[in-house]
This record gives structure tokens, C-alpha cells and sequence, in this order.
């Protein structure tokens, strides 16, 4: 009979702290990559969210033949929204606001804590698509994750939503590839808390 080798069928000590040394490195490596998916999804997932309920509203006062307003529930956008066909316009009072006669259709909750959404002079409260989808103006809205609180874009940290006279909603692109997206006529967003353009 043969003499096989034996081989130890554990770890050393110290095998097992350069392996967990390694590892250790690795995830320190990979966490702020990590943190930025994460930060990079959940500000697709609230511009998607906005983008939805935008097209809702349009699509909404098309099917009813009414005009349905998407309006701030709170001081800022970002602190929720609600959706309703405005029936009840008889007076200036009751135009573009929610009241007893209208018919409340969705409600959005409050953005990720640091989150902003800020409308352009034209969208300071609220949003109205008419009958025909078309929107009672034009302008546009710009999300950020503002996590570090100096209020300003920075690379993939901001969104521009565009909403024509006509109703249609587009995203601001990035013609120069620096991660902040820029209006129809090139300019880019320059605040996350002062009303676009």
C-alpha cells in the first residue's frame, strides 16, 4: 500500500486574516461605488415616478374630456403631489385647486429625504392639462439628489423635465456628456433649489 500525502482540511490562522485583510480592502473599494449606484437609482426611480404621473395627468384629461390638474400638496414638489380632474372651475378660487367637487385621482408621497423638485415660474404650484392634452403652459421642472446641500448640480446627480405648450414631456439631454442635463437651448441647470428657467 501506498503512503497518500495528508492535507490539512482547515485554515491557518493567518491564511484566514490575509483572506479577510483582502476582503476587507475589496469592499472598502467597492462601497462608494456602491453608494453611487444606489444614489443613481433612486433618483431614476422618482424621475420616473414624476414622468408617470405627468403623462397620467395629460392622458387622464384627454380620455375624461376634462381638464385635470397635477398640483403640490405641501411648499415644495418634492413633498408630494396629488392628481384630479378640476370640475368645478366656476370661480378663481376654485380653479386648479382641489375641492369637495373634483374628482382626486392619485396622490405621490414626499420624495428620498435631500431629494428637490423644482417647477420654473410657470409650474410654481401646479400643472393643468386640458381637454386636448395640451398643457395651460410651458416650462419645466429639474429633480436632484442634493445630498451634500450646497444646492448645486452636480455629474448624474440632477434630471430636467420639459413640458410643451402642446403637453408633451421630454427629458433634458446631455449634449456636452458632464452628467448635467441641459434645456432646449444648451444652457445647463445651474440650481437645484431656485426655480428653473
Amino acid at each position: 500500500m501506498q503512503n497518500v500525502p495528508s492535507y490539512p482540511l482547515a485554515f491557518t490562522l493567518l491564511e484566514l486574516l490575509i483572506t479577510l485583510s483582502i476582503g476587507l480592502v475589496l469592499f472598502g473599494l467597492a462601497m462608494p461605488s456602491f453608494n453611487t449606484l444606489l444614489s443613481t437609482n433612486r433618483l431614476t426611480t422618482s424621475i420616473n415616478e414624476w414622468v408617470t404621473d405627468l403623462n397620467y395627468a395629460r392622458s387622464e384629461a384627454i380620455k375624461r374630456g376634462q381638464q385635470v390638474v397635477l398640483r403640490k400638496t405641501f411648499l415644495q414638489w418634492e413633498q408630494g403631489w396629488q392628481i384630479f380632474v378640476d370640475i368645478d372651475r366656476s370661480t378663481s378660487a376654485h380653479k386648479n385647486v382641489l375641492d369637495t367637487t373634483d374628482i382626486l385621482l392619485r396622490v405621490h408621497s414626499a420624495l428620498p429625504a435631500n431629494f428637490t423638485l423644482r417647477g420654473n415660474k410657470n409650474f410654481t404650484n401646479f400643472i393643468r392639462f386640458k381637454s386636448d392634452g395640451t398643457s395651460s403652459n410651458f416650462g419645466s421642472f429639474v429633480i436632484c439628489d442634493n445630498r451634500d446641500g450646497d444646492n448645486l448640480p452636480k455629474s448624474y446627480t440632477s434630471r430636467l423635465v420639459t413640458v410643451n405648450a402642446a403637453g408633451r414631456i421630454h427629458l433634458g439631454i446631455d449634449a456636452n456628456h458632464n452628467g448635467i442635463p441641459e434645456r432646449d437651448d444648451g444652457s445647463e441647470i445651474v440650481s437645484c433649489t431656485i426655480s428653473p428657467f
